[in-house]
């Protein structure tokens, strides 16, 4: 999420991350060419009014870059030549301020889908089944209640069955930077998972290297 408006980022950071997504900030168009360079974003939101660099400089860079991350601009620029602008100079999407903020969510899952590789409609692994557009698991057809935080990391892990994954990379893809690499969350959160999941168990730790499905 890049907007120079501080209170308006951490609003929609802490709304985004209600809705189960990773979210890092930053408050100027350098910034985000710096973190795009260290990290793999699926979506970038991006405000185009910025200062050091102007968003629409950031959005030319990304795609000359050849960036998989997909861009979403959010701004006060709403106008229909804006929009052509915007779109034209290789944004994926655009949304004017003032939005709704669950049309945010939407648009900003949707080219999520559209970022990442292509996977099943509905992932399924054994009796297990999680259907990510309704954000539902089931195993053996019974409905399990997972929070926001095990729904992602088991998405991730039934991405990419029989793949070892380790806890860096669910700590990179379903918390954000502020995340501490030294914590134990990532643990926590598979076990509470294999709980919930329950026999058979499911999820194997692969001693020193991370998780499997």
């Amino acid at each position: 999420m890049v907007e120079d408006e501080a209170a308006l980022a951490e609003a929609i950071g802490r709304g985004l991350r209600h809705e189960g997504m990773a979210v890092d900030l930053a408050s100027d168009g350098a910034e985000a060419l710096d973190k795009v360079a260290f990290t793999r974003y699926d979506v970038v939101v991006l405000d185009r009014d910025l200062p050091r660099v102007h968003g629409d400089q950031v959005c030319k860079t990304l795609v000359k870059q050849g960036s998989s991350s997909r861009v979403l601009m959010l701004t006060a620029s709403g106008g229909v030549e804006d929009r052509i602008d915007g779109l034209t100079m290789g944004a994926d999407d655009y949304l004017p301020k003032p939005f709704v903020f669950q049309e945010l969510v939407a648009r900003i899952r949707s080219l999520g889908r559209r970022s990442a590789e292509p996977l099943r409609p509905i992932l399924t692994h054994g009796d297990l089944t999680l259907d990510p557009a309704r954000r539902v698991v089931t195993r053996q057809g019974r409905y399990l209640s997972l929070s926001n935080k095990e729904f992602s990391v088991l998405e991730i892990l039934m991405a990419f069955p029989g793949r070892v994954v380790s806890a860096e990379e669910l700590l990179e893809r379903a918390w954000d930077e502020n995340a501490d690499p030294f914590t134990n969350t990532v643990r926590v959160t598979i076990a509470n998972l294999r709980r919930k999941l329950g026999e058979p168990p499911l999820i194997q730790t692969v001693i020193g290297t991370g998780y499997r499905i």
